[in-house]
């Protein structure tokens, strides 16, 4: 056995980073362990006295001593480890992207990971995580419709003008019908959902009749105004245009954001509009009716009020309505809109532009 080393000079910045790494409760165990040995030998104890006292191996001592003669603080650090050599290469994810977005397997209209992995010779995991990576769903495809109407952008201009400029002294209201709304009851009753289990219900239903929803919403405060019928003509549109009339203050504007529907433009609801000058038509394009803020709150009372509900009666379908709008209208709260006409026109001509490229 030769002599034991005596301790060895820290700087003072060395002297601090080794400190919070022995104080800090989240540094890893090893790592604090060799900043005690290096601040230990630092105070003049010997590699004997610290291996006796830290309750180590004399040659430890010694590794993390020589480690931070050569290398400092960085020293003490673990050595990156090669671990297992990597085998899909840049040149296999290139050729999963590739094949994904150009072509399609021989008996299928997408890839799948099974599909895909066999083309490849890749397995399923690596498929996976290549088209996680990407953001790629080849199982997923969603349905789009451009509308031919010939006055499209002027009308584009003028509804989204009036979302985000709206003129003074005037209501911006979005009106439309939610027609034919069903009341059906499901001919079992719902399985509550439990830990691990989703709500199940029966597939098949009963009919018990329909309604129609009249809406009207306003854009600045978010209220909706609104009316049911069992029927979804002229003569009812009229009377909730009626209704309307009624629910607004006299002395303003009202701008109706409508769609082109046929009930919309007979001779009875033309007259009702010249009668009264205040109340000016915006249609909408065809087959647009993502232009009509209304539209999306018929989507919100579809989705927490009506899909997954199951009525005995007409008369339970509408106060569940009736229920679902007083709740909204309690504390009311308006879509937001945010893109220009000009954001809109230009997102519609990038993709007529990738449709007319597509080759197909």
């Amino acid at each position: 056995m030769g002599r034991s080393a005596t301790g060895i000079e820290v700087a003072e910045r060395d002297r601090t980073v080794l400190a919070g790494w022995a104080r800090r409760p989240k540094t890893a165990q090893a790592l604090s362990q060799r900043a005690q040995i290096i601040l230990r030998l630092g105070e003049g104890q010997s590699s004997s006295d610290v291996a006796r006292l830290m309750q180590v191996h004399i040659q430890t001592v010694g590794k993390w001593r020589e480690r931070f003669r050569l290398r400092g603080v960085d020293g003490l650090l673990d050595e990156p480890r090669p671990g297992q050599p990597r085998k899909v290469t840049d040149a296999h994810v290139e050729a999963v992207i590739a094949r994904t977005l150009e072509s399609k397997p021989a008996d299928a209209t997408h890839w799948s990971t099974r599909s895909m992995a066999k083309a490849t010779g890749l397995n399923q995991t690596a498929i996976s995580r290549i088209w996680r990576a990407f953001a790629l769903q080849p199982h997923r495809s969603e349905s789009f419709k451009l509308s031919r109407d010939p006055l499209f952008i002027d009308k584009v201009r003028d509804i989204v003008g009036l979302y985000l400029n709206p003129p003074q002294r005037a209501l911006v209201l979005c009106v439309d019908e939610k027609s034919q709304i069903q009341a059906l009851e499901r001919t079992a009753p719902l399985l509550p959902m439990r830990p691990g289990q989703a709500e199940r219900r029966a597939h098949d239903y009963m009919r018990h009749g329909t309604t129609s929803l009249f809406a009207a919403l306003n854009t600045k405060t978010g209220d909706v105004i609104a009316k049911m019928h069992r029927r979804h003509r002229s003569e009812e549109f009229r009377k909730f245009l009626d209704t309307i009339e009624k629910s607004v203050p006299e002395d303003l504007d009202v701008h109706l954001v409508m769609d082109n529907y046929a009930t919309h433009k007979t001779a009875a609801i033309q007259r009702w509009l010249i009668k009264r000058p205040r109340f000016h038509v915006h249609f909408t394009p065809t087959s647009a009716s993502w232009l009509n803020l209304v539209e999306r709150w018929f989507a919100a009372l579809t989705e927490k009020q009506l899909r997954r509900n199951s009525f005995r009666s007409t008369r339970e379908l509408e106060a569940a309505i009736r229920q679902f709008l007083d709740h909204h209208n309690a504390q009311p709260r308006p879509f937001v809109w945010t893109k220009t006409a000009d954001q809109i026109l230009d997102s519609i001509a990038r993709y007529c532009q990738r449709i007319n490229d597509s080759g197909h």
